[in-house]
Parts: structure tokens; sequence; C-alpha cells
């Protein structure tokens, strides 16, 4: 009888009138989908956000099927512009964390992160909001792509259902990106350092990928890393999705990877944050 009594007592109170597990547990998303409301308003209001997130891609999409296009030969069904999609699409996920640092780096220089964490509120709602306030920011953009994709001849090649688990997987990599950008935004705390710190390692890993061209055509010491690195297995995977052809191996090596990053730089961003400020 006793440890049927103490359970509603665990998740609605305990005896000394604190709230249970259960009652933070909804104050916390509650406070979560607060602050991830509030990012996604800042997003819609701030032009230079859109303009980021949405047009950039959009210009690498044209730029790339209708200037680089016609010199680069691949052998896949529909030719350059299905090899292109997935690509684009894996960097548009990758380049979107850009905004995840910045916004943090701005919001712990101006003070409002302390602002925020004096307030009564769960502690986990400002980075729980953030990550997921991009993710639906970097989804709207992802289809946005597909879109924009399909008007220029992008046409998915191996079903509805391939077609979905490829946005799913471009989202959930660049939700595992967006873990390193919050830790380093955090981390590094001014949004100039921040700025540049992305374009120094964002840049060459998903430029010397399988994103764009076939590897094969690369020097052979570009390949080693080309080949052996998360951003061509994602794409790689993202591409058979899409298009047909072997799978299981590139969705074996992207899970581990995308495992393995969210091991590492989940722990690190919430260290940051509890020392940030």
């Amino acid at each position: 009888m006793t440890a049927v009594a103490a359970q509603p007592e665990a998740l609605s109170g305990t005896p000394s009138g604190e709230p249970g597990l259960l009652v933070r547990a909804r104050w916390a998303v509650s406070d979560t989908l607060t602050i991830t409301r509030r990012n996604l308003l800042v997003w819609m209001r701030v032009p230079a956000y859109i303009v980021f997130t949405v047009i950039q891609p959009v210009m690498f999409v044209l730029m790339f099927r209708y200037v680089f296009g016609g010199a680069i030969r691949v052998n896949v069904k529909g030719g350059y512009v299905n090899f292109l999609m997935p690509g684009i699409i894996g960097q548009t996920a990758a380049f979107a964390t850009f905004g995840t640092a910045i916004a943090l780096a701005q919001e712990l220089q101006k003070g409002v992160i302390d602002r925020l964490r004096s307030m009564p509120m769960a502690r986990s709602a400002v980075l729980a909001g953030r990550l997921v306030a991009d993710t639906v920011r970097m989804l709207v953009t992802i289809l946005i792509i597909v879109g924009v994709g399909y008007a220029v001849g992008f046409r998915f090649e191996n079903g509805v259902v391939p077609a979905i688990g490829m946005v799913l997987l471009a989202v959930v990599f660049g939700l595992a990106v967006c873990c390193i950008a919050a830790f380093t935004g955090l981390a590094i705390g001014d949004e100039e350092s921040v700025q540049a710190f992305g374009l120094i390692w964002l840049f060459p890993i998903t430029f010397v990928s399988s994103a764009f061209v076939p590897i094969h055509s690369m020097p052979g010491w570009l390949q080693a890393f080309a080949n052996n690195q998360p951003v061509t297995y994602v794409i790689d995977t993202m591409r058979a999705l899409a298009l047909g052809g072997a799978l299981q191996a590139d969705l074996l090596k992207s899970v581990a990877w995308l495992a393995g990053i969210f091991i590492v730089f989940a722990p690190l961003a919430v260290r940051a944050y509890k020392r940030a400020g």
C-alpha cells in the first residue's frame, strides 16, 4: 500500500510541497514550446534570417543547375539535377545551423540568456527551444528547396516513403550539426567569431564530399578525406533514398556518425550553456 500511495505523490508532488516529476516535465515542455514560438517569431520578422536560410540555398540550386551542371558528368538517372539535389538539401541542413550558433552568441552577448534563466522557467527550455525552433525552420527550408528542385527538373525516382525518409534524414543530420553549432555559439560567445569559425569547418566538409561532384573526379589525396567523412555518408544515403540504389552500408555509417555527434556534442552544448553568462 505504501508503494502504491507514493506513486501519485512522485508524479504530482512531494510531501514537502515540491512539484513531482510529471509536473516538472509538463512545465519544461510548456516552457520549451514558449521559447520555440519566440524564436520562430524572430525568424519570421527579421528579413535577414529569411534571406540567409531560404534565398541562399535557392541561389545554390540555380547556380549549380544552370552554371556548373552542364560541365559535370554523372551516371545518374535524370542527369545532374537528380545527383545535385540531395547534396543541396544536405548542405542546406548543415548551413542552416549558422543561425543557431549566431543567435546563441548574440543572445549571450546581449544578456538575453541570463534574463531568461532568471525567470521562473525550466532551465533547459532556452537551449531546447532554440534547437526545436531551428529544426522547424530547417524542415520548412528543406521543403522549399525540394519544391525549387522540382521546378528545375529534379524528381524522386524511388517512391514516396523513401522520399520522406530522405527529408527526415536531412533534418536529423541538420539537428546533429545544430548541436555542434550550439556548442560553438555558447563556447565562443562572439557573433563575428562564431560566423568565421562556422565557415572554416562547414565549407570544407560540405564541398569536399559527394554533394556536388563525383568523388572519383577529385585528386587522390582529397578522395581519401571525401570518402571517409559524415557528409558523404549522409548525402550518399539521401541520394539512394531519393533515386534508388545500394543503401544499407551508407545508412549504417550515417547512423553511426550521427549518433557519435549527438553523444559528443549534445552534452558539450548543455555544459557550455550552464557555464554561459
